[in-house]
């Protein structure tokens, strides 16, 4: 006869079998597990009213530089353009990552320096390349 002490209980298993699982829809999942709306805060919308109105500026600025390069006055549309990069590098520098909306794209010191530095490189290009003889 065997001794009961000598058994081993069988373990427990660790994943519930697919029985006991309730159904749940894969949109009411976050990381896994099922949050309630209800108990939950209303989380603040991206785009920020205050950043997306500057993000609109500086894009609204972009075009019309745009639209003097094409009209034949190049220098000046660049320097536009370039002016509007370096004024959505001050703006995002200065917001806050939840407020600078779309000008938000990774990290604050990356946007920041990336604006600087195509900005920069289009005013210096717009004022050293010489003038070209006309035909």
């Amino acid at each position: 006869m065997t001794d009961p002490r000598d058994e081993e209980p069988e373990p427990e298993p660790r994943i519930a079998p697919p029985q006991n699982v309730p159904a749940v829809s894969a949109e009411e999942l976050v990381d896994g597990v099922q949050h309630d709306p209800e108990l939950e805060e209303v989380e603040r919308r991206y785009p920020s009213t205050i950043g997306g109105a500057f993000y609109l500026l500086v894009l609204t600025t972009c075009v019309v530089g745009v639209g003097i390069v094409v009209t034949g006055e190049w220098r000046a549309g660049i320097r536009v353009f370039g002016g509007a990069l370096l004024l959505g590098a001050v703006v995002r520098l200065l917001l806050s990552s939840r407020d600078a909306g779309m000008l938000a794209v990774r990290f604050k010191a990356l946007d920041v320096l990336m604006l600087i530095g195509l900005g920069s490189a289009l005013l210096f290009l717009a004022g050293s390349i010489p003038d070209q003889p006309g035909p």
